[in-house]
């Protein structure tokens, strides 16, 4: 009888331990014909990000086996999600695609990759990055939000943004901001179409922008607003062109510390407003080797030129 009860036992435990592994796997995954009942297995997988992120372990992936509309998600600890090689959507109307709040510690890295982030016009926003250590969002398309992609940090963060369109969103393509810290946010390959404006950078923010494109926006493509602190957006190989406001401004609007563009290289024209905007406690540094033409006021009025070293 004893050794029953022992066998019995570990047979209990076998399977609880089994069980714990089973619902944090290291990789997880989610079909358009999933269900979120499922352990999230390649051939048992969950319906949503949501269902299948608490049977994710921290540090693991989720991906997408085939084409579906995914649901948006909270994020609250170290992930990739990616679809890529499908169809995979999040359809945000009236509300967040995807918040990511991970404050367990220094090494919460999130990654999202090949997602289709659509707020149907009334999203609030395709992102809302309130905390992480570090967040990269590669091959994404946002659109159809307030802000394509709102940085509202509490403390320091590193943001890559890689091959990503974000288009046609009432108020931001990009905003970026915190109250203590730096925001610091890299940007390749991306453009920003169609926004209410391009790229915002407010207080404690650091944006460098290589080998992009900012362009119809209805206000300025890129915007320094150092709010409470400064702002400094870095463009390199950019064309920002055919913007309702300036094609680059810095300074002016509520801004109350030194916001600083640099243009390095870039294409500036047919912009409404000043090809390139030096506002109060503002300042454009330029290389002298951009191309300013064509927009409502042409040229760099008082940038402060920097030579080559």
């Amino acid at each position: 009888m004893k050794r029953i009860l022992q066998t019995v036992t570990l047979a209990i435990f076998t399977l609880a331990f089994a069980s714990l592994a089973h619902a944090q796997a290291t990789r997880t995954w989610v079909s358009g014909v999933g269900d979120d009942a499922n352990p999230c297995s390649r051939t048992a997988p969950c319906k949503t990000f949501a269902g299948a992120i608490s049977k994710t372990a921290t540090g693991g992936e989720i991906d997408a086996l085939d084409p579906g509309g995914f649901g948006a998600i909270t994020i609250n600890k170290a992930i990739t999600i990616d679809g890529t090689g499908t169809f995979a959507s999040i359809l945000n109307s009236l509300t967040n695609g995807v918040i990511i709040n991970a404050n367990q510690g220094t090494t919460d890295n999130v990654t999202i990759r090949g997602i289709s982030i659509n707020g149907a016009g009334n999203g609030t926003n395709g992102f809302n990055i309130l905390q992480a250590d570090k967040v990269s969002i590669e091959d994404c398309a946002v659109f159809g939000s307030n802000n394509g992609i709102l940085i509202n940090e509490s403390d320091s963060i590193n943001v890559s943004i890689r091959n990503t369109v974000v288009r046609n969103n009432t108020t931001d393509g990009l905003s970026v901001t915190t109250t203590t810290g730096q925001v610091r946010i890299s940007i390749a390959n991306s453009s920003f179409v169609g926004n209410g404006t391009g790229i915002h950078a407010k207080g404690n923010s650091r944006a460098v922008v290589e080998n992009s494109v900012v362009s119809n926006n209805v206000n300025n493509g890129a915007f320094a607003e150092g709010i409470g602190n400064a702002a400094v957006i870095n463009l390199s190989n950019c064309l920002i062109d055919s913007n309702g406001g300036s094609g680059a401004q810095a300074g002016g609007g509520s801004s109350s510390a030194l916001s600083i563009i640099r243009i390095n290289s870039c294409d500036i024209f047919q912009n409404t407003g000043t090809g390139a905007l030096v506002s109060t406690n503002g300042e454009v540094d330029t290389w002298q080797n951009n191309r300013i033409f064509s927009n409502g006021t042409d040229g760099c009025p008082s940038c402060t030129p920097k030579g080559f070293n």
